[in-house]
């Protein structure tokens, strides 16, 4: 079982969650569906609970978003016993709740309930734990780069592209920010803090940021060239500063471009539709810089989110049915659209496509046109990487962005602090 402390590590509080839907009557079977998200996001996963209850007469979906504080008000409610029966996680904290006990080992029902004839090749993997699967994928999605069409356009320069490597993007960043000439307004945030972009720029070197074994997949040189790299761009003014930058809390509405103090975000490619909805201008996105022009690009599909099953839900088999419900029906999936992702279940995507409005196609396309580059799944993040993303990486650059260490020192940090958590 997961630990209390674990738990409540840092004083945490449940705040009472926004309820969505009203009690269930004494005739009904209530299930409640913890997530977090948009506005629309929560319009769209309502949709497929109704959708689900009309399918299963007496069934009543107890819809419950978290914000910002998500992550503590799912952490305290596990540990006072009043956990939702199925919950939302990100690949960076699924092991953290997997690994500790506090999710349903899905195996059993995996083939006789949760259907996974039409489903991508291996894509199952992604809710393993340590050959167990906890949960299941809720789509597919890779790392992008988002831009402010129009900003290129009145300035003139041109997006990255396929053979943009890392020292061009560079150099583009210093142009942009100085063609916008306005300011607080840079070419883009300070992505030292952003574990996933690391990721891809140790991937194009071959390695990655967990290994199979659940260790750390790279060094202090590695981890110092990243540092240095954005340290070095911020220096030259091609990314915003660090007052700016220790505002975003790594959601789509505070990161710099969402604030108008940048005009382009390393994210997810499903990330364009929140994204877009929060810009005047369109959003376009492609490929993230390369270290080499020719070389590994970095990418790789991965799970948007993970669905989880509480290890005290009190109907796991009514459980797996809304996962199988959510991930193989075509009504379930037109109303998700691509809001989280790429839909796994090929049917599925197949039927989506055709309902797609402009800005989802963008970000249908852009999946579909990376597959000739894309590597293979990544290995699964270990126990403790919900920990070095909530105290480490962003910590560690912060203090870069601020002067207070060099990018040597913020090197051998991370690698020294993330062997201790990991190792622990």
């Amino acid at each position: 079982m997961l630990k209390r402390r674990d738990f409540i590590r840092g004083g945490l509080a449940l705040g009472a969650a926004a309820s969505l839907c009203g009690p269930a009557s004494a005739a009904t079977t209530d299930m409640r569906l913890f997530w977090f998200g948009s506005p629309a996001r929560a319009e769209r996963t309502l949709a497929v609970a109704r959708l689900f209850e009309a399918a299963n007469p007496g069934v009543k979906i107890l819809g419950e978003v978290g914000g910002n504080d998500y992550w503590s008000k799912l952490t305290t409610m596990l540990a006072g016993g009043n956990a939702p029966d199925i919950f939302q996680l990100v690949p960076s904290r699924y092991a953290d709740y997997a690994g500790r006990g506090a999710m349903l080992p899905l195996d059993d029902y995996i083939g006789p309930v949760i259907r996974t004839d039409r489903m991508m090749p291996e894509v199952m993997r992604l809710g393993q734990v340590r050959g167990v699967t906890y949960g299941v994928p809720l789509s597919i999605n890779a790392f992008a780069l988002l831009y402010d069409m129009v900003a290129f356009q009145q300035t003139g320069l041109t997006p990255p592209g396929r053979d943009t490597t890392w020292d061009d993007f560079a150099r583009l960043c210093i142009e942009m920010t100085k063609a916008i000439d306005k300011k607080g307004v840079w070419a883009i945030g300070n992505a030292a803090r952003y574990s996933y972009a690391l990721e891809a720029f140790l991937v194009q070197r071959g390695k990655r940021l967990y290994r199979e074994d659940g260790q750390i997949g790279f060094d202090v040189t590695d981890a110092t060239d990243w540092y240095g790299y954005w340290d070095s761009l911020a220096r030259n003014g091609g990314c915003v500063s660090a007052e700016v930058q220790a505002l975003d809390k790594i959601q789509i509405d505070s990161n710099p471009m969402s604030t108008g103090h940048a005009v382009m975000a390393i994210a997810f490619s499903n990330m364009l539709v929140g994204y877009q909805a929060l810009q005047k201008n369109p959003v376009g996105l492609t490929v993230l810089p390369v270290a080499q022009k020719g070389g590994p690009s970095g990418l790789f599909y991965k799970a948007g989110q993970q669905f989880g099953v509480a290890k005290t839900a009190k109907n796991p088999k009514l459980a797996a049915q809304f996962l199988d419900f959510f991930l193989n029906d075509a009504t379930a999936g037109k109303a998700l659209g691509l809001e989280r992702g790429m839909p796994i279940n090929l049917d599925v995507r197949a039927a989506v496509a055709g309902t797609l409005n402009e800005v989802e196609k963008r970000s249908f396309d852009y999946i579909q046109s990376i597959a000739d580059i894309s590597g293979d799944y990544p290995p699964q993040v270990p126990v403790g990487a919900g920990e070095l993303e909530e105290r480490v990486y962003r910590a560690i650059a912060d203090k870069l962005a601020f002067g207070q260490i060099t990018p040597a020192e913020a090197g051998q940090t991370l690698v020294a602090q993330a062997n201790q958590i990991l190792q622990s």
